[in-house]
């Protein structure tokens, strides 16, 4: 079955009570049992819920895992996912990592005994030196948020499988449309549902998709027993995203080649970072590892005062946080994304305060273009 037709189907099969094509919101809080210990397989709308059930057997069926659970945030279900590590254990991050992930690890988690170590993770060969001896957990980016550097999933992969070490992937920035992390030896593949899985700009939520049934086990335990889980209307709405995700992606891999190539040819563009350049370190890698590049992408202005003119000046483009959505969203990292991160920290991975970051929407191309066009010249 191709990617396309599991994205509609898989999950989303008719009702079997009426027949509606479109799985129903159950909004419900308890659900009421035949007779004492027995039931129709749902019992408290915390631990079950068939909107939910039916968005997350889609998107375990999308990234190719044995189970998926579904969350409030997509924060939340990073913070579920590391829950599976105890008081002493190191956990291996890659070192351009999302803002907001940083802000938990650091300033929430360290302060239960977990142990994070920061490197550069496009080459194995750093992850392997940074292991030690309590090492449970390399977690990375699959295109770094928001240098878009790869990491090294094949070697990555290989070595924490030799190794017994849990490899978590954060493949928000690609959907499994364009790269499934778990064919290249990921064992959990976390989302912000909220982003290119939903696609719309209107709900919020998160998703842990994991490939081996211990973890699953336990995942769902947790699920369970914090409950920071999904509505049933965030749910739906995203199982609604999902159905159209293979069209979007293709039109936001298009928008974004040609949005690339022209910032790579303005004359007030300093930078570009792209994985679908020829010129960024990993493009060979992108070509290997991903089905397309997607619409994610980052220049460099040269100054604070030159982002800020450019944030300022756009009027197609949407000055906002997050990301994956049908319209064109345009972020500076160093005060929205990453604002959480050391400044000396940002200096050094390279978000810079001339840093602008682009989600290339599906808009006709001529409009996003004329649109930053029209705003650099005013740099």
């Amino acid at each position: 079955m191709g990617f396309a037709t599991k994205a509609i189907h898989i999950g989303q099969e008719p009702d079997p009570a009426t027949g509606a094509i479109i799985t129903p919101i159950y909004q419900t809080s308890t659900y009421v049992q035949e007779a004492l210990g027995r039931h129709k397989g749902f019992e408290y709308a915390r631990t079950q819920n068939p909107t939910r059930s039916a968005l997350e057997r889609n998107l375990a069926a999308l990234e190719g895992g044995l189970s998926a659970h579904c969350f409030a945030s997509g924060m939340s279900a990073i913070d579920t996912t590391l829950r599976l590590l105890e008081a002493g254990d190191h956990v291996i991050v890659t070192e351009s990592t999302y803002g907001g992930t940083y802000r938990l690890f650091e300033r929430v988690l360290r302060n239960f005994g977990v142990e994070f170590t920061y490197v550069d993770t496009t080459d194995a060969a750093n992850v392997e030196a940074a292991i030690k001896e309590n090492t449970r957990m390399v977690f990375i980016e699959t295109v770094a948020n928001p240098t878009m550097v790869l990491a090294d999933l094949e070697g990555v992969g290989k070595l924490t499988r030799d190794r017994g070490v849990r490899l978590v992937v954060d493949n928000t920035f690609l959907s499994p449309f364009f790269l499934r992390p778990i064919e290249w030896g990921a064992d959990i593949v976390v989302h912000s549902t909220t982003k290119y899985l939903n696609g719309h700009s209107d709900s919020v939520g998160g998703v842990v998709i994991t490939a081996r049934p211990e973890d699953a086990e336990r995942v769902g335990f947790l699920q369970n027993a914090v409950g920071a889980i999904i509505s049933p209307f965030d749910a739906w709405l995203t199982a609604r995203g999902t159905k159209t995700l293979a069209v979007r992606m293709k039109q936001h891999d298009d928008n974004g080649r040609k949005v690339a190539a022209f910032l790579d040819d303005h004359p007030k563009v300093e930078k570009v970072y792209y994985p679908g350049l020829p010129r960024h370190p990993q493009s060979e890698r992108a070509k290997r590892l991903m089905s397309g590049f997607g619409g994610m992408i980052a220049f460099e202005t040269g100054s604070l005062a030159a982002a800020r003119s450019v944030l300022d000046n756009v009027r197609l483009c949407a000055l906002a946080e997050s990301l994956g959505g049908v319209e064109t969203l345009i972020s500076h990292p160093a005060t929205m994304t990453h604002a959480s991160v050391p400044a000396a920290e940002r200096a050094g991975l390279g978000i810079t305060d001339g840093l602008v970051r682009v989600s290339v929407g599906i808009e006709d191309i001529e409009d996003i273009i004329a649109d930053l066009d029209a705003a650099l010249r005013r740099v």
